[in-house]
């Protein structure tokens, strides 16, 4: 190739020299602010072209050193991620094993290599929260976020802390960003569903159930739609609290319409109308309400309503009635037996409690009732035959609820189980044992 190009310089310098024989006259080049030179034309020929060569030479100079440079950072990028992956395997497993230690080493060596390393980052800050140290992670993730304010996870991460450290209006802001970024994510809504039940915001919560339920399959929509009746429950009992009753008595209405079966907006309706001074016409709602649902909830609300105005006659009028049409029903008759206590009717409440038959319900409140009521009698052996176990006489008029969805018993009755948070999930526990089939 050396050859080869020797060969076309003698040629391009023999066509050179024949011109400079044919061409021997001369030009005047002047220097641009400086002197003028006379040379030969040829002369000046061979100036441009030695020019122009040089400037070429300096082009392809540059363009190779920069090529060079190029290749030598990209096969040190090359080394640098080679090293960055070797060492975010490393922290991975150290994590699965349980090797806090090792992890957080590989990672900070990650941030040796790479300051800016995002994974690193909130990998960093899933340990410091899983030590609890909460103002640590907090660094770790926001630096991560300072450096993708659009990534998600850090985001997510973030509004994690704001909730360990109960800073539910920051947790929200966050949230709020992650649903501004992607507005159809439905992990951001559950939380922000999370935070606002924490704060109580049950108008906010029932337009954010509102979405999630345009966003969540069919199959799930059940379930769903009985949280939208939940929480509109909550905000009608808000609406009493704060005195708002026209309010209240429309949300229970509305309730009643769309979801018949929903207890809960019953008695917080005739709570409304007991404030308003109707209590003959929660009396009526009570009653048919009841005569509808057979609800037993419903039952007790009326005889602590009657009792309270002084009325237990008609009180006890209604319940004969009842068991009239329900002569079955052992709870009915125990309910009764207990009004019969409560209104010191001792003998009615003898006859009735005694006409359930132990072999179909044996519950230690029925026994204690009965322990309690022979002892009025001063039947003390009778008495003492009933008492199945310790049962203060201070507690026998109470009852206890029992949530239908996680079994738990509680002593007073509210619209929503404290437990698992289900509504309209009550019923009066009257079952120490079960009635037999």
């Amino acid at each position: 190739m050396s050859k080869f190009l020797i060969f076309l310089l003698l040629i391009f310098l023999t066509i050179i020299g024949l011109f400079a024989m044919e061409n021997k006259d001369t030009v005047i080049l002047k220097v641009p602010f400086g002197a003028a030179y006379e040379m030969p034309k040829i002369g000046l020929m061979l100036l441009s072209l030695s020019f122009g060569a040089f400037f070429i030479f300096i082009v392809f100079f540059i363009r190779d050193t920069t090529n060079l440079i190029g290749k030598f950072q990209l096969q040190k990028r090359q080394k640098q991620e080679e090293k960055i992956k070797e060492y975010y395997a490393k922290a991975l497993n150290a994590i699965v094993r349980d090797k806090i230690t090792e992890a957080k080493e590989a990672l900070q060596e990650i941030l040796k290599e790479e300051p800016e390393h995002i994974d690193a980052l909130i990998r960093l800050g899933d340990i410091s929260m899983k030590e609890e140290d909460y103002k640590t992670a907090l660094k770790y993730y926001k630096k991560a976020y300072e450096l993708d304010p659009k990534n998600i996870i850090s985001l997510f991460s973030i509004e994690g802390i704001m909730e360990k450290m109960n800073e539910n209006e920051l947790a929200l802001r966050y949230i709020e960003q992650i649903i501004n970024l992607e507005p159809d994510n439905l992990l951001a809504y559950y939380k922000m569903r999370i935070i606002l039940e924490k704060l109580e915001k049950w108008e906010d919560l029932i337009a954010l159930q509102k979405k999630i339920l345009k966003l969540i399959p069919e199959y799930k929509k059940s379930d769903e739609e009985k949280r939208l009746v939940g929480y509109t429950y909550e905000y009608g009992r808000v609406s009493i609290e704060l005195g708002e009753l026209e309010q209240a008595e429309r949300v229970f209405s509305t309730l009643v319409k769309t979801s018949p079966d929903f207890i809960p907006a019953y008695l917080g309706l005739t709570e409304v109308m007991i404030s308003e001074g109707e209590v003959e016409e929660a009396i009526e709602l009570l009653q048919k309400s009841y005569k509808d649902l057979k609800s037993k909830l419903l039952l007790i609300r009326l005889e602590d309503l009657m009792i309270s105005i002084g009325d237990p006659k008609r009180l006890i009028q209604f319940y004969l009635k009842a068991i009239n049409e329900q002569p079955d029903d052992i709870e009915l008759k125990f309910l009764l037996g207990r009004l019969y206590y409560r209104l010191e009717m001792i003998d009615d409440a003898i006859e009735t409690l005694s006409s359930i038959d132990p072999a179909i319900c044996s519950t230690p409140k029925l026994h204690c009732i009965k322990g309690f009521l022979y002892l009025r009698r001063n039947q003390i052996t009778r008495a003492v035959s009933e008492f199945k176990e310790l049962c203060p006489e201070t507690k026998v008029s109470n009852l206890s609820y029992i949530c239908k969805e996680c079994k738990s018993t509680f002593d007073e009755w509210t619209g929503r189980c404290s437990v698992c948070s289900t509504w309209n999930s009550f019923e009066v526990n009257l079952r120490g044992c079960e009635v037999l089939k």
